[in-house]
């Protein structure tokens, strides 16, 4: 894996045929269609990917298969959060036995901890990774919007990065600020629309979630990006906001984005729509709406 880690890479959902079971033709379609589409690497078990809310032995079903579909053709980065301390040392583990590439800590999710907590856990957890790691910032699931001191210690850690999920742009821009000198530090974005924005200020990339659905799309404004190419920015830009304001804004619930993202993909014949608990696919209206704004989007990207 060449540092430092650019370009898109997909926060990976996780096909599923019922609570506890693969869809296993569904996963291969989906990993096919990602590499295909000239995406940089792979995020397993994110958010998108609805890690917490799959069994441990389910995850690494998932991450043993996921390894042989790849067969190394691409990176592989795992989410191994978890609300025990060995619960991610498992899962690191794994991921390190099946030859994946590097993993992805989040604040320990539930019971809300300080700065200085945060700092202490990963004094504890690095120097026993087997993978390189990169941090991920995701303050609306972890009650933690993680400090530039905490990201600095973990860059002294062997941090190999940060994945800013919280929207926050004066943060992102100061997260590039802060390690702009680091040539093996990589700052992505995980907001779809601040892409431009990351690469153009001395970022590095993107976990878009929209990635799913349409790869070349992202990556051609990832590239468009680097190449500073702005009418070409400025006419993608418009295509990732239509998916924002379509495909992630069917319903009313926080879930609508996961559940949009995994129904757009059944629409697509590419993998069920099935969503873990809590969380239940869309209704057949919601559907609905969603095949149209699929058609629609097939029509405008080509």
């Amino acid at each position: 894996m060449d540092l430092p880690l650019r370009g898109i890479i997909p926060p990976v959902v996780t096909p599923l045929a019922d609570l506890n079971t693969l869809d296993h033709p569904g996963l291969e379609k989906l990993i096919e269609y990602l590499i295909e589409g000239g995406v940089h690497g792979l995020f397993m078990l994110g958010t998108t990917g609805e890690a917490t809310s799959l069994s441990l032995s389910l995850r690494k079903e998932l991450l043993k298969e996921t390894s042989e579909l790849v067969r190394n053709r691409i990176p592989v980065l795992v989410g191994i959060t978890d609300t025990s301390f060995t619960g991610s040392l498992e899962l690191a583990e794994y991921s390190a036995s099946l030859g994946l590439d590097g993993v992805v800590i989040a604040p320990p999710y539930y019971l809300p901890i300080t700065q200085e907590e945060m700092r202490d856990y990963l004094e504890n957890l690095a120097p026993r990774l087997p993978l390189p790691f990169l941090m991920y910032d995701m303050p609306s699931c972890t009650k933690m919007h993680m400090s530039l001191d905490t990201i600095r210690k973990a860059k002294e850690l062997g941090a190999i990065g940060i994945k800013d999920s919280s929207g926050d742009m004066s943060y992102l821009f100061s997260l590039i600020n802060e390690f702009r000198g680091s040539t093996d530090f990589s700052i992505i974005t995980g907001t779809e629309l601040f892409i431009p924005e990351t690469i153009l200020q001395g970022g590095h990339g993107a976990v878009a979630g929209g990635a799913n659905l349409f790869p070349r799309l992202f990556v051609d404004f990832y590239n468009a990006s680097v190449n500073r190419d702005l009418d070409e920015i400025a006419r993608l830009r418009e295509v990732v906001m239509l998916i924002n304001d379509s495909i992630y804004n069917i319903g009313k619930n926080n879930s609508k984005i996961i559940k949009g993202i995994k129904c757009a993909l059944s629409v697509m014949d590419i993998c069920n729509d099935y969503v873990a608990f809590p969380i239940r696919r869309h209704n057949s209206a919601e559907r609905k709406k969603i095949e149209q704004s699929v058609e629609n989007l097939r029509l405008i990207i080509g």
